[in-house]
């Protein structure tokens, strides 16, 4: 039985998290073990600060390669639609208009790829959910700290 939680993500992204486990596996893991066995040569290791980094960030990497490890295994991969389509889907890049006017662009992606300084927004975030199943002209209402906000879906592609 799999209890993993589903992973979305676009091609680009699964292609950036195979680059780095990759990474991690052929490189970092190899200069660690370098620096472990140089900082083993200096003596008494229970006072010895290079090793215990070392050994510090070889538990980070292990840690990070079996989450790139399981991440990679469950993912669901997002197709891009040939044409915009009517509703607002994962991997949709979508044009909305908030309520002061300005317009933005948003394309909804998985919790992994979120970078919402570049304009990519997780489908689990609220403004994600909100814009999710909507339409083409149709609001969207997006919870904030302030009160509810509406955008207006002007173009999904």
């Amino acid at each position: 039985m799999n209890n993993q939680k589903q992973t979305y993500i676009t091609e680009e992204g699964l292609a950036k998290l195979k680059e780095e486990l990759d990474h991690l596996k052929n490189t970092k893991r190899k200069e660690i073990a370098e620096r472990i066995r140089d900082a083993k040569e200096l003596g008494d290791l229970s006072e010895n600060a290079e090793y215990a980094e070392a050994k510090d960030e070889q538990s980070f990497v292990e840690n990070r390669v079996l989450e790139l490890e399981s991440i990679i295994r469950n993912v669901n991969l997002i197709k891009k639609t040939k044409k915009g389509g009517d509703t607002v889907e994962m991997g949709n890049t979508i044009e909305v208009e908030g309520p002061d006017g300005n317009k933005a662009s948003y394309t909804i992606v998985g919790s992994n790829e979120a970078e919402p300084s570049e304009g990519k927004i997780s489908n689990e975030s609220p403004i994600g959910q909100a814009f999710l199943g909507k339409k083409l002209n149709e609001d969207a209402e997006v919870q904030a700290p302030s009160g509810p906000v509406k955008f207006k879906i002007l173009k999904i592609s």
